[in-house]
């Protein structure tokens, strides 16, 4: 029997219609979110996500403010850009594109926006915060694997969830997540042993490793909530995750797609977070 479908779209749609109903009551008390978001040079595929989520905003009600900056901007250059906006009372959240032009410091980036706009969950207050099990903003892809585990009725209390991946943007935050959820986590990489064997003992298996269809059906534990946060483009032009979906939905009991699986809840989350900072201002 095939796996279950979990249908990120269907959970981001959900999402989003209750951010309309709480921005529309933002603005009625005077406050309209504003996210700010910054693309530097012409990745292709960096500049379909800005404008993604530009409409997202927009959507919503969100005010988006967009600064598309050239591929020979500085450093410094950004950083005053990110200084501006942190002293906008307008912008409640502000997000830069990764990844960033070679030559410009991602990490002194990130460092620079303030803990209050930190929507995109990656500066070291928010990650802090994740630590000490504070709130905080959460990194929207993890967070979005969450909400989809809750919308499906998945619970990771007391199975055994297996991460392939250890990026600060979806392995290591969402392992934590995890945990605070009361799963027992394994975080796997490139130099695990014998990968294919930890992962046939995972009830929730996440991959984030951006290699197409590494894993195989036999990977599988029968019945496994399998996550897939991998988003690669074949050589014909075909997008697919990092799980072979074909083989896998044969074995577990849940499966992402891709597209249309993790991809749409990064976006809701992302909406999530600036409509939480704009709340924080009437606190």
């Amino acid at each position: 029997m095939s796996a279950q479908i979990i249908d990120g779209k269907k959970v981001a749609s959900d999402i989003k219609e209750g951010l309309k109903k709480e921005v529309k009551e933002l603005r009625s008390k005077g406050i309209t979110p504003g996210l700010a978001v910054v693309l530097v040079g012409e990745n292709p595929a960096s500049k379909k996500y800005v404008a993604s989520k530009e409409k997202t905003c927009e959507s919503l009600g969100i005010k988006s403010f967009s600064h598309k900056l050239p591929e020979t901007t500085t450093q410094g250059d950004l950083m005053n850009l990110i200084q501006k906006l942190n002293n906008d009372p307008n912008v409640h959240g502000i997000l830069v594109q990764l990844p960033l032009p070679k030559g410009l410091n991602e990490k002194e980036m990130m460092n620079a926006i303030a803990p209050e706009k930190d929507v995109d969950g990656f500066g070291p207050t928010s990650l802090g915060k994740l630590i000490l099990d504070e709130p905080g903003f959460l990194p929207c892809t993890p967070h979005g694997v969450i909400k989809m585990l809750e919308a499906y009725n998945i619970d990771p209390a007391g199975r055994h969830a297996v991460v392939i991946g250890r990026s600060i943007i979806v392995g290591k935050p969402l392992a934590h997540l995890l945990l605070r959820k009361n799963a027992t986590v394994t975080i796997c990489h490139s130099k695990t042993p014998d990968l294919k064997e930890t992962c046939q003992k995972a009830d929730i298996l996440c991959v984030a490793v951006g290699r197409a269809k590494m894993v195989k059906g036999d990977w599988i534990k029968e019945g496994a909530a399998v996550i897939d946060v991998g988003i690669n483009v074949t050589p014909e032009g075909k997008l697919v995750g990092d799980v072979d979906f074909d083989e896998v939905k044969e074995k577990a009991g849940w499966i992402t797609p891709v597209p249309g699986g993790a991809g749409p809840m990064t976006i809701a989350m992302l909406m999530y977070n600036t409509v939480e900072a704009a709340k924080n201002v009437l606190k």
